[in-house]
């Protein structure tokens, strides 16, 4: 596994994200977003520690419109955590390490 926040666009999501082997933490951020660079060394982080049991990966909305209309991204930060096709968690807005453990924790083994 990558140990990595893997940056991926609309036509990648179907292999990355759904056809993934583990949970997926999918980032959606922008470019003008100042929270969204505040949450960017957690992810990296999160990616580094937590890489053999979720795979991190990120999505910039703007050229990515098709993925965030089907996952009602409406503000960044957002993170959605998938495994499959089933969504497990939502949550939109910068978190604190905290918080986002404690969104992420009960759906790793």
């Amino acid at each position: 596994m990558s140990n990595g926040v893997i940056t991926i666009t609309d036509a990648e999501f179907e292999t990355e994200v759904l056809q993934a082997e583990i949970p997926v933490l999918v980032y959606f951020w922008a470019t003008w977003c100042g929270p969204c660079h505040l949450m960017t060394p957690l992810m990296n982080s999160v990616a580094a520690n937590y890489g053999d049991r979720l795979k991190v990966v990120k999505m910039e909305i703007d050229p990515n419109p098709a993925t965030v209309k089907k996952y009602e991204v409406t503000g960044v930060p957002a993170l959605r955590l998938i495994r499959g096709k089933e969504l497990l968690g939502s949550v939109e807005g910068a978190l604190g390490q905290d918080k986002l453990l404690s969104f992420i924790d009960p759906h790793l083994h």
